[in-house]
């Protein structure tokens, strides 16, 4: 009897020692969806710094940054004393990483998602990470439940809308969005139709490149839009103003990190931009 309740109590103790040592964690991380997901499995308040790109929930916007992901530098990471390091793999320069790593600091690197397959990998992987599983497993159930509203959705339209995505914008010449990016799977997840998916990556679009994709929709992130200078300023842009998008002035602009992030609320944010892609039928 007795060995049984000094097992016991060994076992509470070390319960305890793992859920201490959890909380003890100072974790830097880079990605806006990671930090995202992070927060959304109730490890917030383990981070002690992030990005530029984390901004979502709001507590993430507060913490100390690092600079832009693609951007860091050594002191910039490192003056934050972080004991894991929780990165997608676009977190760079690959020089900083290694010098970072030749430190001992323990860097775990994640997909930089693209799809509904790669996010629920990521919620997953990163549960397994912080020993977080039951909080992962419950996320990707009300992921996947989104993604079952969304499939009904898309399932009743008759038509898929034509989208083109502006991701950015130069003096003259707006900047499409085509295959092998966020934007083009966010879209076509969402029941639309990527009108520059012929193009790989972004690329720089003629007026008459533009007028003979005839999009129905321009959609672009409310960033972007408040850079060029709304949506009169948007139509002004060599050969938008010819497209049919333009004669219904149908624009929709949503947050960069939800729209393009895909993290934990890309499901619900596909499903909000089919509602809003078929809002006119």
């Amino acid at each position: 009897m007795m060995k049984f309740i000094l097992s016991t109590i060994f076992l509470v103790l070390s319960i305890n020692v793992s859920h201490a040592q959890q909380s003890d964690r100072r974790i830097v991380s880079i990605g806006g969806a990671l930090t995202e997901t992070i927060y959304a499995i109730g490890h917030g308040a383990s981070l002690v710094g992030s990005d530029t790109t984390s901004y979502f929930p709001p507590a993430a916007a507060r913490l100390p940054k690092t600079g832009y992901q693609r951007a860091l530098s050594v002191e910039g990471v490192l003056s934050l004393k972080p004991d894991l390091i929780i990165a997608t793999e676009d977190a760079g320069p690959p020089s900083v990483i290694k010098q970072i790593a030749s430190t001992g600091v323990q860097i775990r690197h994640f997909k930089s998602a693209k799809s509904i397959k790669e996010t629920r990998e990521n919620i997953l992987a990163l549960g397994q990470t912080l020993d977080a599983m039951t909080a992962a497993t419950d996320l990707v159930e009300s992921f996947d439940a989104s993604l079952a509203r969304l499939k009904a959705a898309t399932s009743k339209q008759t038509t898929r809308p034509r989208v083109l995505f502006i991701m950015n914008h130069g003096s003259s010449t707006p900047m499409a969005t085509g295959s092998k990016t966020s934007a083009h799977s966010i879209v076509e997840i969402a029941g639309g139709i990527n009108v520059a998916a012929a193009y790989a990556g972004y690329k720089p679009i003629s007026p008459e490149a533009v007028v003979k994709f005839a999009p129905e929709v321009i959609l672009i992130t409310s960033r972007t839009l408040k850079q060029i200078g709304g949506k009169d300023a948007l139509f002004k842009l060599p050969g938008l103003a010819l497209t049919p998008a333009a004669k219904s002035k149908n624009v929709i602009d949503m947050d960069g990190l939800l729209l393009l992030g895909f993290g934990p609320r890309s499901a619900a944010a596909a499903l909000e931009l089919n509602e809003r892609l078929n809002a006119h039928d």
